[in-house]
């Protein structure tokens, strides 16, 4: 398999006008276009049509991840804002665990106008169900707890036994809507920048191929028969992250969490161990459980930590020759990580990946994908380019432009069939 180190983002560059992007979704989500690649050939309906464009009977694999009110803001006494944008949990790492707590919790975060925020922890008072609290910051200084160059770790404490840090996010956090559409969050953005299946807390974007899904679709989706699984990846702001490399070597993936019950890899295997993915979160996702079915069967006695995806475990570049393709079936390596839960007695899979999916990757899992037309020299669009194969994704991307199409999270979508 060739590796995608020498790719060059400049060959991933096309012209996307400001007035292409949309800036709002449109009133009614189901509305909206949707592209379709068959096979090469190129038309387009309206999104609640996609029902009838997929196969009777077979498997739609859906991200049922939740997006916080991730940024918080406090005012030191000069007057200066400091913006905190929780990224990830560090103190207690587990998500469902975090948004539990009770009176302090730590996270990963990006520090906005960090210069005005030298010592000293920041307090603001907040009203969370009624009862007056008192919110504090406090940046950590020890080089071994600051995290990834740009990040600080933070500790937040607040003064009531009865009041959870969700509860605490829910009362004065705000929803961080993507940098690209250039405006502050408004309130329709709450419900809007949420699928209508979200569930599980922690997402600091959304899973925006999902947004266009409306009660009505998921029933006409259920009516021809078509199985629903939903899995959990926590989408990281390295989502957003331009690559300022030139070649994708130099670029590193940003690592996110995953979270796949069984029942969705029992989905799999009765289904021939392929699906229809809704975004490229659930792409990553599901591509990253080949892997890691490989080094299950590399090591059976592997550890829950040791299953992380690296960015390039499948080029045969990271772990070593054991997590190599070799020739294994998708319902072989799904296989074997049931056999290792059931071992193990788990009910779901806990882990990360950091994968990153380009020309010259071969998909095991996913044959069809519903996903947003995303920005140039993006890694999702490598992603998109390895599944349609070579310079596909330029008439995809071109027929998009000439009819119309809405661009990135708020835009129209597409359901690419290879």
């Amino acid at each position: 398999m060739p590796s995608p180190k020498d790719i060059h983002i400049s060959d991933f560059a096309y012209e996307l006008p400001d007035e292409r992007i949309a800036k709002y979704p449109l009133a009614e989500r189901d509305a909206s276009k949707l592209l379709i690649y068959d096979h090469g050939n190129i038309c387009h309906r309206h999104f609640r049509d996609l029902p009838e464009l997929l196969p009777e009977g077979s498997l739609l694999v859906m991200n049922n991840t939740r997006v916080i009110q991730a940024r918080l803001h406090f005012r030191k006494e000069t007057g200066a804002l400091i913006e905190v944008f929780c990224l990830e949990p560090a103190e207690p790492h587990d998500y469902v665990l975090m948004f539990q707590q009770t009176r302090s919790c730590t996270w990963h975060c990006l520090v906005g106008n960090s210069k005005k925020w030298k010592e000293g922890a920041l307090q603001r008072q907040i009203a969370v169900e009624g009862r007056e609290l008192t919110l504090t910051a406090t940046r950590h200084t020890d080089p071994q707890l600051t995290g990834k160059p740009g990040e600080s770790v933070i500790t937040f404490a607040w003064d009531d036994d009865d009041v959870t840090w969700a509860q605490v996010l829910d009362a004065c956090g705000e929803l961080p809507i993507p940098p690209y559409l250039n405006r502050k969050t408004e309130a329709s953005d709450l419900k809007t920048y949420q699928t209508v299946y979200s569930k599980v807390k922690g997402s600091v974007a959304a899973p925006t191929a999902g947004l266009h899904f409306t009660p009505n679709v998921l029933e006409a989706i259920d009516s021809r028969g078509i199985e629903r699984a939903e899995l959990t990846l926590h989408v990281g702001a390295g989502t957003f992250k331009p690559v300022k490399s030139e070649r994708i070597e130099g670029h590193e993936m940003h690592s996110e969490w995953i979270y796949v019950p069984r029942k969705v890899v029992e989905a799999l295997l009765r289904h021939g161990g392929e699906c229809t993915a809704v975004g490229t979160t659930s792409v990553r996702t599901l591509e990253s459980l080949y892997y890691i079915g490989l080094k299950i069967m590399a090591k059976p006695e592997i550890t829950e930590d040791e299953l992380k995806v690296g960015q390039w475990e499948p080029y045969g570049e990271a772990q070593g020759d054991e997590v190599n393709d070799k020739g294994m079936t998708s319902e072989e390596s799904l296989r074997a990580i049931l056999d290792w839960m059931e071992r193990n007695h788990l009910n779901a899979l806990h882990t990360a990946t950091q994968i990153i999916i380009a020309p010259g990757y071969h998909y095991h899992i996913v044959r069809r994908m519903v996903t947003n037309f995303h920005q140039p020299q993006s890694t999702l669009l490598l992603l998109v380019s390895a599944f349609v194969g070579g310079e596909r994704w330029e008439d995809i991307y071109r027929y998009a432009l000439d009819n119309d199409f809405r661009f990135l999270s708020y835009g129209d979508s597409s359901l690419l069939i290879p």
